[in-house]
């Protein structure tokens, strides 16, 4: 019997310290089991998203002005392009790459918010427009489960840059504050009429009785091929 009991005692010890170790690596990094799984979707989302670089044609910009379009002009074509895009890509497919330096962070960007799109990558919020339409943009992400893209939204600071990548172009974004609301505050998904890129994420780690949403506005875009950045600071 005191055998039994030391081999019981010694087992519970073992199981305590995996639980203990695992919670540990949670904590400091993400779930390792479903980070697997995350990056398995993440290099099919690529392999997608690549291919449909490819496809796209370059942007088409009217114009009447010798020199070329001008900043007006550009606004409104990838304002075209923007919508287009909207109405054509369907729920949990690849639309953008986000690229954040302060997170070193680099994801493929899936078309939706719900439970299976959101394991596979961020996810833009299907009511809200597409980067380059002049309204607000809203992607979730998790923060410590499915690669956890969004495990550390609070270092963000007021003027870094977070970068979307799209068939019509790359758009720059600075950010510019953030806010905590409950976890049931709708008003976070309606737009003001002007761009503005709004990261979500549950707050704080490991609760969802809170979400934190760091914001951020347009500094200008770069359309595919192109040397020269056209300043986004109006659109909307």
């Amino acid at each position: 019997m005191n055998r039994l009991l030391r081999v019981v005692g010694t087992l519970m010890i073992v199981v305590g310290v995996a639980l203990l170790a695992w919670a540990l690596t949670v904590w400091q990094w993400q779930d390792p089991f479903t980070a697997i799984l995350h990056s398995r979707d993440q290099r099919a989302l690529t392999r997608t998203f690549e291919r449909e670089l490819q496809r796209q044609p370059p942007v088409q910009i009217p114009t009447t002005a010798p020199v070329g379009p001008s900043a007006a002009e550009v606004r409104k074509a990838i304002a075209r392009s923007a919508r287009s895009w909207r109405q054509r890509a369907k729920p949990g497919t690849a639309i953008a790459r986000l690229r954040i330096p302060r997170l070193h962070l680099t994801e493929i960007v899936v078309n939706g918010t719900d439970a299976k799109s959101l394991k596979r990558g961020p996810g833009r919020y299907l009511g809200s427009a597409m980067p380059g339409e002049g309204q607000l943009v809203y992607v979730a992400g998790h923060r410590t489960t499915y690669g956890a893209p969004f495990a550390h939204i609070t270092d963000l600071h007021r003027g870094d840059r977070v970068f979307l990548e799209l068939p019509y172009g790359t758009i720059e974004y600075a950010i510019t504050g953030h806010r905590i609301v409950e976890n049931d505050e709708l008003s976070v998904l309606k737009s003001k009429g002007f761009e503005q890129l709004a990261l979500q994420a549950c707050h704080p780690r490991f609760f969802a009785s809170h979400r934190y949403i760091a914001y951020a506005k347009p500094l200008g875009v770069t359309l595919r091929g192109a040397q020269q950045q056209t300043p986004l600071e109006a659109l909307g």
